[in-house]
């Protein structure tokens, strides 16, 4: 028997027949009809070479074969039950949103705009490596270039520019985020023989130029919308680069994963287009 064809959603069905003690009573359980209840076990019949049942006036009796396997099926069944057991409640969609730590910041603020009322679980994923969408690391990804993978779709959202800012146009040193980054690269080539302070985390970066203790390297977008932050000089050309939603290109198609791609989306122009 090639274990490959083999068609598993007839153990569901013998064993609802098996324990209904004929056609009758596995209709219920199963929403099949009599019919093709009874054509589907002839089937499994076939495929096993052996008889499981007697049919009779009463229904269904298990043979001796019958029984063997009735065993064996409810020892899969009770080896597979408990990996698939829940709390009881039906879990609710989980979309994993990953992207960096600014565009993160955007979203979070929009939570309202993109999670509305549906009814869904929203993880955002602030991270700075790309995770892969493929393996479903994240569901919708936002990235700096057109995805290359087949398996992947994307579409252009807009520009993302890069400037330097900090509390007042006195500030002399550099806060460096650590990491490879194109704007922690030009940071550390640009800073030179001025004093910098290293952090590990972006967040911490901008928590360290409000309170006037150096320049940093943001995205326009998050630059010029912070309070207490100055522009120091024109957009960075060299770091300037596209933005792209990215997503699996069957994950896409999911009601709750088109309505967030959607409302992401819209969040995503809508603060492109006012720099």
């Amino acid at each position: 028997m090639d274990e490959t064809q083999f068609d598993w959603d007839n153990l569901r069905l013998f064993l609802a027949v098996a324990r209904g003690g004929g056609l009758a009573g596995a209709v219920a359980t199963t929403g099949k009809s009599a019919p093709t209840l009874g054509r589907r076990m002839l089937q499994l019949e076939r495929r096993l070479g052996q008889e499981l049942f007697y049919r009779n006036a009463r229904g269904y009796d298990l043979t001796e074969h019958g029984k063997t396997f009735l065993d064996k099926v409810v020892a899969v069944e009770n080896g597979l039950l408990p990996a698939i057991k829940t709390d009881g409640a039906t879990k609710l969609p989980l979309i994993k949103v990953s992207a960096g730590t600014w565009v993160t910041k955007v979203l979070c603020e929009n939570l309202s705009s993109i999670i509305q009322n549906d009814a869904l679980r929203l993880r955002f994923i602030a991270a700075e490596e790309i995770l892969d969408i493929g393996r479903r690391e994240a569901v919708v990804g936002i990235r700096n270039h057109r995805p290359g993978d087949p398996w992947l779709a994307g579409r252009k959202i807009g520009t993302v520019k890069f400037a330097s800012y900090a509390q007042n146009r006195t500030c002399r040193p550099w806060i460096h985020v650590l990491g490879s980054t194109p704007s922690a690269r030009w940071v550390e080539r640009n800073s030179g023989a001025d004093r910098t302070i290293e952090v590990t985390s972006p967040r911490n970066a901008i928590d360290l130029a409000l309170t006037g203790a150096g320049r940093i390297v943001l995205p326009t977008f998050v630059g010029d919308t912070t309070a207490g932050l100055c522009r120091l000089a024109d957009p960075i050309e060299e770091l300037e680069h596209e933005q792209w939603q990215v997503m699996h290109h069957e994950d896409r198609y999911l009601p709750e994963v088109r309505n967030v791609i959607d409302r992401i989306f819209e969040v995503l122009v809508s603060v492109s287009s006012k720099e």
